[in-house]
């Protein structure tokens, strides 16, 4: 079975390597700071936690689904790939929030289940189950901390 944040014992160990993340964390690549990192990983969170809503892309519309398979699958996310822009963090954060709202974000998710999750589409690969969602956000945690040595 692909982990999945809904699985308690796969988000105990996400949390685990977020305690092993400071202020003076640094990326393996990419530009972001681990601060904006962890405000990145929230945003999209709240995305699947029916928070907010990025538009649908028009190029998503047309080839998304094509790729959907490979995103929800147990191959690890690439480094450096495109990201929606509602999802770019430039500007500073605070570490200790951030860190914060994601545990706090993290166990909402986990806690509430698969009611929890959105019923709006991704901006890029459509319609995704709770399940998709949970893994997706799995995924999506577990590339940023490799990104940052955890």
């Amino acid at each position: 079975m692909r982990k999945n944040l809904h699985n308690r014992t796969d988000l105990s160990e996400i949390l685990i390597r977020i305690e092993y993340l400071s202020i003076n964390s640094q990326h393996l690549w990419g530009t972001m700071d681990v601060a904006q990192m962890l405000s990145h990983l929230n945003t999209f969170l709240e995305t699947s936690l029916d928070i907010n809503h990025p538009r649908r892309l028009f190029l998503g519309r047309l080839i998304g689904p094509l790729f959907k398979k490979r995103y929800t699958s147990t191959k690890e996310f690439s480094i450096n790939r495109r990201t929606h822009k509602n999802y770019i963090v430039t500007e500073f954060r605070n570490f200790e929030q951030e860190k914060s709202k994601a545990i706090t974000l993290l166990n909402e998710f986990c806690g509430g289940g698969t009611v929890k999750c959105t019923t709006k589409p991704h901006s890029f690969f459509g319609y995704l189950t709770p399940e998709e969602w949970a893994i997706v956000q799995w995924k999506h945690f577990d590339h940023h901390l490799r990104q940052f040595g955890v």
